[in-house]
């Protein structure tokens, strides 16, 4: 495993990540799947000592999933290990059985503190307003809440979890305000959305957290259109057969790449992400040891060409691929 500096803080971060959102298990608001569909306990747990045994130090969840199930299994897990850094989020909650937000400043202090307990820790290594907007930023309650939670020792360092189709307005706001330590974004091979951001934002300090690098597992080449998602599976209705088919057909100049570097659909799509110097970490969902092993073998450096090429695609063809996909949510 290899380890890169997060921004200007002193957090150094394995550059595949855990991402803990699917062992939280099949939670649901109300009607809505927030989940991933089951998950059998033990087989997270033996996931998690996967990931320590293959050097992943970095851990990302948030309270809202499985609605403090997975913070509550890396709590038992990982605890107080000093050297495993553990990122969570908080802003998203379910209220009268449907989903919403709230970053108030009582809220995001109770949540982080709610959150402590669950992670069995008395500092979260890295706290993220969880997909916050512009007006939430405006507003100033949010970041009154990660100031006072920072000075109090409850939080290292701070940042915001970008929204997945229109990251830089958020970005673009934080920067000039010169505020918190990071970003998460999406990025991956055919949501380019984030990229602007990336340059910038590492010249200006700040770590780069990549999240849906797989894009929800389609990039991995697993699925075609006889794939189905069970009700409690967040990608029944995001998967559909024509996001599937749409993106089978524009991703074909890609995939032409695994030849090239005798590699699988997966291990081109990290490497894809590892190729950005300034991205600090990238977190698969990760949920057996199996997922383990193939997020964090066999990955490389893109050739500048191949890269650009990439790019390229994601300005022209890949885009109405993008609308559909925005269309499910």
């Amino acid at each position: 495993m290899q380890f890169r500096k997060f921004g200007n803080t002193d957090l150094c971060v394995s550059e595949i990540g855990f991402g803990a959102w699917a062992i939280g298990g099949a939670a649901m608001i109300g009607d809505t799947a927030i989940g991933w569909g089951d998950a059998d306990d033990t087989i997270s747990i033996s996931a998690i000592k996967a990931a320590l045994d293959a050097g992943i130090n970095f851990f990302d969840t948030a309270d809202v999933y499985g609605l403090g199930h997975s913070e509550t299994l890396l709590g038992k897990i990982i605890g107080t290990k000093k050297d495993v850094l553990i990122a969570t989020k908080g802003g998203n909650v379910a209220r009268a059985g449907k989903f919403t937000v709230d970053y108030s400043k009582a809220h995001l202090i109770n949540a982080c503190e709610a959150s402590l307990r669950r992670l069995k820790r008395e500092t979260i290594d890295y706290y993220q307003l969880h997909t916050v907007r512009l007006q939430h930023l405006q507003n100033g309650e949010c970041i009154q809440a990660m100031n006072q939670l920072q000075k109090q020792g409850k939080i290292r360092y701070w940042g915001v979890s970008l929204n997945t189709f229109e990251p830089l307005p958020e970005a673009n706001w934080f920067m000039q305000e010169n505020l918190g330590n990071g970003f998460q974004l999406v990025l991956n091979l055919v949501n380019q959305f984030a990229l602007p951001i990336l340059n910038v934002a590492a010249e200006k300090g700040f770590g780069i957290i990549a999240r849906m690098p797989l894009q929800f597992g389609l990039l991995t080449g697993k699925f075609d259109n006889s794939t189905s998602f069970s009700r409690t599976d967040h990608r029944k209705n995001r998967l559909t057969k024509e996001v599937i088919d749409t993106c089978a057909d524009v991703l074909q100049p890609v995939w032409q790449l695994c030849q090239k570097y005798q590699c699988s659909k997966t291990q081109l799509a990290l490497s894809y992400i590892k190729s950005y110097a300034a991205v600090a970490t990238m977190i698969p969902g990760i949920r057996t040891p199996e997922h383990v092993t193939l997020n964090t073998q066999g990955l490389f450096q893109l050739d500048d060409a191949d890269k650009k090429i990439i790019e390229s695609l994601g300005q022209n063809e890949f885009l109405p691929a993008m609308d559909l996909i925005r269309k499910q949510g």
